[in-house]
């Protein structure tokens, strides 16, 4: 049976070549006689495979010898609390935009450290847009300047990243090597890995030398930078299977083109489906169109009682997880690095079926 059309927002599809390759290696890596999620995390072989991957990494993104590359347990949440544990550096102040759910969690677990102070916020409008950067009242005490770069439950994205004084720092979980992005300009860029890395179970954070080194006394060890650092990623076991994974998912990258291919690929899957959306009456796209998602495009029908009839119709030709998240309703199509112009196209023409069917 051909693979399903997947846009679910994460875990998210995966390469089917990344697939294969993994499914070939899974019992014998490369003549070890083992599988990678076998192997001590100490070997040569494990070893190997970590810093390729990271090599990998750095070269897509850019990333400088002035910056760590972590590669951790505990999700992007996790790094709620450890970003104020490791950046504040004897402040009190961080500021945060907040564009969505996931800017609201990094919020609320950032004020048991500090004082997280919302410096913009969309909610008046229901989280349609990016507020405007002249509008951000930025105090200049502030330890760091935190942004979702992309809200994967509401599809709103910043496509142009702004000027702050204090650090920037970055939640790029959903958008991370959809597209080209200077590292040099943030402080520190986290990201989970199951959108457009790999499965769930790996962190990846990228934080500029200078500011590990500094976290608070009570900081769990786990949650230090600088532990993680000094033992490059191995100061307890890691998620070794999908760090592995991760760097398949490099591999691929670089032989589509890099981020520039990949950010071009993305943009004419995000424009099929947005101008089907937008020429037709029967959907609707609820952001504004200068700040929708490349990745997550949220939608809704002109009838919420027919989301079941679509949704049904939807599995049975094999476009699977369209659903929206259960705080939003609608639908929701993710359509991330791995998700090929093929699944888009599918979708639309499922869509204008319907339209035409039920409309």
């Amino acid at each position: 049976m051909s693979r399903a059309h997947n846009f679910a927002a994460g875990p998210a599809a995966l390469p089917t070549s990344v697939l294969e390759q993994a499914q070939a290696e899974m019992l014998d890596f490369r003549g070890t006689g083992m599988s990678v999620m076998e192997m001590s995390h100490r070997s040569a072989e494990f070893i190997e495979i970590a810093e390729t991957a990271e090599a990998d990494f750095r070269e897509l993104l850019g990333v400088g010898d002035d910056y760590h590359v972590l590669f951790l347990q505990g999700g992007a949440t996790q790094q709620f609390a450890a970003i104020p544990l490791n950046l504040l550096r004897g402040r009190s102040v961080a500021n945060y935009v907040h564009t969505g759910a996931w800017s609201a969690k990094a919020i609320k677990e950032a004020g048991k450290y500090c004082d997280a102070r919302v410096i913009a916020t969309s909610e008046a409008s229901n989280y349609d847009c990016i507020p405007e950067r002249a509008a951000w009242a930025v105090d200049d005490d502030a330890a760091y300047v935190h942004i979702c770069s992309n809200e994967t439950i509401g599809g709103v994205q910043f496509h142009e990243f702004p000027e702050v004084g204090p650090e920037l720092v970055a939640d790029m979980s959903s958008d991370i090597l959809s597209r080209p992005v200077d590292v040099s300009r943030f402080g520190l860029i986290y990201a989970g890995a199951q959108k457009n890395i790999g499965p769930a179970g790996l962190t990846l954070v990228v934080v500029r030398k200078d500011l590990v080194g500094h976290a608070r006394p009570q900081t769990p060890s786990m949650l230090d930078y600088a532990v993680h650092a000094e033992a490059d990623s191995m100061s307890n076991t890691p998620p070794t299977y999908t760090w592995y994974l991760a760097g398949l998912v490099f591999k691929w990258l670089k032989d589509a083109g890099g981020l520039q291919a990949v950010q071009q690929a993305n943009a004419h899957k995000a424009a099929t489906l947005y101008n089907a959306i937008d020429a037709s009456n029967f959907y609707r796209a609820p952001v504004a169109v200068p700040y929708r998602s490349s990745m997550n495009v949220p939608f809704t029908l002109a009838d919420a009682a027919l989301d079941a009839d679509f949704l049904a119709g939807a599995k049975a030709r094999r476009l699977m997880n369209l659903k929206g998240h259960r705080s939003v309703g609608g639908m929701r199509a993710s359509i991330y690095n791995a998700v090929s112009q093929e699944s888009v196209d599918a979708l639309v023409s499922y869509m204008a079926e319907f339209e035409r069917e039920r409309g």
